[in-house]
């Protein structure tokens, strides 16, 4: 750049302008560079003081033209020293100052400042480095004071004292101005140092001391409002130290002195406390500076002398202010550096507790500017690799301000949750800001909470909702082949008995040991399915669907063998029903509600039971849905239409058979039904959980019977109760049965109460503790069906019981079956043995009877000697 202005023929030292300019640039925050005519025109002679990021983009913002322009108004011909401007950027102003050397333009700042208000329109945003206007146009002056009284006003004492060395003399004043220039430059440079502030401090107070020659210099510090700190102490060789009796300044000194300067020489008028201080230490004159910080007063600087008649000239007290300014701007740098560093500390330890990996990474280089300790700690080889760029950003949008999504890591098997936020960095360029957070448990738990939504928790089998999904589509694969496939929808028989006679855990056993056994059958190992309880669906594709009956009996298989449960072996069989698809239905509610119509009739027609769909099972439904409807209106009235029948019960052993009592039998006289078998309402009953109420019922009925027939003649009358499985198992039965009795106020000797076999061997332990509290009690135990289950005669000797009753399809044919009599013979000779009598169920002949004659048995009950008839029928004929 060339002005046409005449150089000044002195030789500047431009590595000290550059040292003094990054001194200043870093105090105030101000981008500075210098330019100077060198002879062949106006060029930058240092370089840019500023982070070198920044001053790249703040160049390419700025107007070479409007530099130039502004370098020329203060080097050129014109009077100014100084030039401010605005730029076409609201928040960034420039400035020039100039330093005349000999009377003409030497050299001249340019300087640069971003302001902190980045609100207008065309404000430019993301600078680190900012400051506010004010401190923007006090950095400028001080700059231009500073150059002037260094560089100005030194070099023209420097000419001078040239031109007298020419002639042959020095003056002193030449002398002591560079050596001022000298001292003023060493104690700048401590603006960079590292030593600690006590040092720096000493350092640049007793410098000064010993420049001026004054006696004493103190800096103190204001550790509270009564309490002071010397932090620096100096005293001249020839006199005595004064740290004492300045830590005892008085109180009314030390709150007089203000924010600003204060002057004291012999016979300036002060406070008489503050002068018999200064009295008391020989102390003739003093000048007291002030230190800042947030512009409140923290420390003081003391120039003090014992000189009689001390007095301080403008030169003495500007000098001692341009040396606490350096000492003003060392506390202030290191304050800022201080607070910068506590900052990046407090950061960073924020960053380090956030409990995610967090890094960022220069979208154009690919490097990785910042990482917290649990991003280095757990990708430190990725990091090392150069690698999380291709493994966490890969999929990331990077056209958009902020991306989120889950990315898995396989070589770990972790998942994270990935947010990346493209952001300015604090140099301007285009940075990602990306979190990763370890969702590894989120998606564990997520996948089991999938698991949970398909299969179920118990059995790990599919569950309900499974079912009806994999249907629909072996449903559309049957339509679309041309071919056929079934569903199996299988009950358990009298689980609850199990379940409440072993407990829920046993229960839970017997549920997973059924579903591994059938996952294991060929053909449908992916196709079983648990509809809740104690209820399941078979699913026979259309592949398995030629395996079929092989399919059948697999099942067949697993059910007619005991499971081993509790230290003991126990049955379990299972009712089942069978739906052809698409055959006998199309949807998947169709479908399993048809197999379940099916099931039923299976459990129906007396468990343990396969049965096929038919339209007449499917009208049976209906009737059903019938039956329960009415049946729940009937327990919710008071059980009226439930009636109680009596059989009567005979002994062949007294002369004329006399009746000595009678079964109680349940029928049900429903109002929209009419009559309804017992074999069709007592299974539903069970499956609905209403036998415990209606059960309870007959018992209650048949004692009050019981109670009228002994008090009108027939003290000895005894009556058969059946207790159902369910009944029996509930844990307060014999309660129940106590409260009845008393209730009804029966003799407890006259109530036998029946059991069926099956179920008095299937839990033996505690089938004979709650016998043995229902015996307790005074009441009979009759074991019915006798022959008809699984037992063992072991096992009739370890139950408490009274009567065996011998079931009925042993003496259909006892006239002509040769194996029927030595039954009957046999279980009369054992029940001899027991001390037991005996009772024969279904005796409907002559024949039959005549059979019995010369056997050990003496009840007997059958239509031979009459049907089961409402009570007062009964009474009618033996009452």
């Amino acid at each position: 750049m060339n002005s046409g202005v005449s150089p000044v023929s002195l030789k500047l030292d431009y590595k000290e302008l550059q040292q003094f300019q990054d001194i200043y640039s870093n105090v105030t925050k101000l981008f500075i560079f210098c330019m100077a005519n060198d002879g062949q025109g106006i060029n930058r002679v240092t370089e840019i003081s500023g982070d070198p990021l920044e001053v790249d983009r703040l160049l390419s913002l700025l107007s070479s033209d409007q530099i130039t322009s502004a370098v020329v108004r203060v080097l050129g011909n014109s009077l100014e020293e100084q030039v401010i401007e605005d730029t076409e950027y609201s928040n960034i102003k420039i400035a020039t100052i100039g330093v005349k050397i000999a009377g003409k333009p030497a050299f001249c700042w340019f300087i640069c400042g971003v302001l902190d208000d980045d609100e207008g329109e065309n404000a430019v945003k993301n600078f680190h480095t900012t400051l506010s206007e004010s401190d923007f146009t006090k950095s400028i002056d001080l700059l231009r004071q500073a150059s002037n009284r260094m560089y100005g006003g030194l070099y023209d004492d420097i000419l001078r004292g040239s031109q007298n060395s020419s002639e042959g003399s020095s003056s002193a004043e030449d002398k002591e101005a560079v050596r001022k220039y000298r001292f003023m430059n060493e104690i700048v440079q401590l603006l960079e140092s590292d030593e600690q502030f006590d040092d720096i401090a000493y350092k640049i107070i007793s410098g000064a001391a010993k420049f001026s020659g004054i006696s004493h210099a103190y800096l103190l510090k204001l550790v509270n409002e009564d309490l002071v700190e010397i932090v620096v102490d100096y005293n001249r060789e020839d006199t005595f130290t004064l740290d004492r009796e300045f830590e005892d300044i008085p109180l009314d000194t030390l709150h007089s002195l203000s924010d600003r300067p204060s002057i004291i020489s012999y016979k300036t008028p002060i406070d008489h406390i503050s002068r018999h201080w200064m009295d008391a230490m020989d102390i003739k004159g003093m000048v007291v500076f002030p230190v800042f910080k947030n512009h409140v007063p923290i420390m003081y600087v003391f120039f003090a002398d014992i000189t009689d008649e001390k007095t301080w000239d403008l030169e003495e007290t500007k000098f001692y202010s341009d040396v606490v300014k350096v000492l003003q701007s060392v506390l202030t740098r290191r304050l800022q550096k201080n607070s910068i560093a506590s900052s990046y500390k407090s950061l960073e330890a924020v960053l380090d507790n956030v409990g995610s990996a967090i890094y960022v990474r220069d979208t154009e280089s690919g490097k990785i500017l910042v990482a917290n300790k649990i991003c280095k700690s757990t990708f430190s080889k990725e990091m090392e690799n150069g690698k999380l760029e291709e493994l966490f950003e890969r999929g990331a949008r990077s056209n958009l301000a902020t991306s989120y999504m889950e990315v898995e890591y396989p070589e770990r098997r972790r998942w994270y949750d990935l947010n990346t936020t493209h952001i300015q960095w604090v140099d301007g360029r285009r940075v990602s800001l990306n979190s990763l957070f370890d969702i590894t448990d989120k998606k564990m738990y997520q996948q089991k909470i999938e698991q949970q939504a398909n299969n179920d928790f118990l059995t790990g089998l599919y569950n309900r909702m499974c079912c009806e999904r994999d249907l629909t589509r072996y449903i559309d694969e049957a339509k679309t082949s041309g071919r056929s496939g079934a569903i199996i929808y299988l009950d358990l028989d009298d689980f609850k008995h199990i379940n409440d006679g072993l407990g829920h855990q046993y229960g839970d056993v017997l549920l997973k040991a059924i579903s591994n056994s059938m996952r294991r059958i060929d053909g449908i190992e992916n196709t079983c399915y648990r509809m809740g309880g104690d209820e399941f669906v078979i699913i026979v594709p259309c592949d398995s669907y030629p395996k079929f009956e092989e399919i059948q009996e697999e099942i067949r298989v697993v059910f007619n063998k005991p499971w081993f449960l509790k230290g003991a072996d126990y049955y379990c069989t299972s009712s089942i029903g069978i739906v052809k698809f698409p055959e006998d239905g199309d949807t998947v509610q169709d479908l399993i509600k048809k197999a379940d119509i099916a099931m039923y009739q299976a459990k129906k027609s007396g468990k343990n039971k396969v049965s096929v769909y038919t339209k007449e099972a499917d009208a049976e439904s209906s009737k059903r849905l019938d039956m329960e409807k009415s049946m729940r209106y009937a327990t919710a009235d008071g059980y009226g239409e439930f009636e109680v029948y009596f059989q009567p019960i005979v002994d062949v052993k007294k002369e004329g058979n006399p009746c000595v009592g009678a079964e109680a039998l349940l029928r049900w006289n429903s109002q929209d039904l009419g009559f309804v078998s017992p074999g069709e309402f007592i299974p539903l009953a069970e499956y609905l959980g209403l036998i415990n109420p209606i059960g309870n019922h007959v018992l209650e009925q048949a004692c009050i019977a019981l109670k009228h027939w002994n008090e009108n003649g027939h003290p000895y009358y005894k009556v058969n109760v059946n207790l159902s499985v369910v009944q029996l198992l509930q844990n307060d039965i014999a309660e129940t049965i106590e409260e009845i009795i008393k209730r009804t106020g029966i003799n407890p000797r006259n109530l036998t109460l029946e059991v069926t076999e099956s179920l008095a061997i299937n839990d033996m332990v505690r089938m004979k503790k709650i016998l043995d509290k229902i015996k307790a009690l005074g009441v009979k135990i009759a074991l019915d069906d006798f022959g008809t289950g699984y037992s063992s005669l072991n096992h009739v000797r370890e139950i408490p019981i009274d009567v065996i009753k011998i079931d009925q399809t042993f003496v259909r044919n006892l006239d002509t079956d040769e194996y029927a009599k030595s039954f009957v013979l046999m279980i009369g000779e054992l029940a001899q043995a027991l001390d037991v009598k005996i009772c024969v169920e279904g005796i409907e002949t002559i024949e039959q009877l005549n059979v019995l004659e010369s056997m050990n048995v003496h009840m007997i009950q059958g239509y031979y000697f009459g049907r089961p008839m409402p009570r007062k029928d009964f009474e009618e004929k033996y009452v």
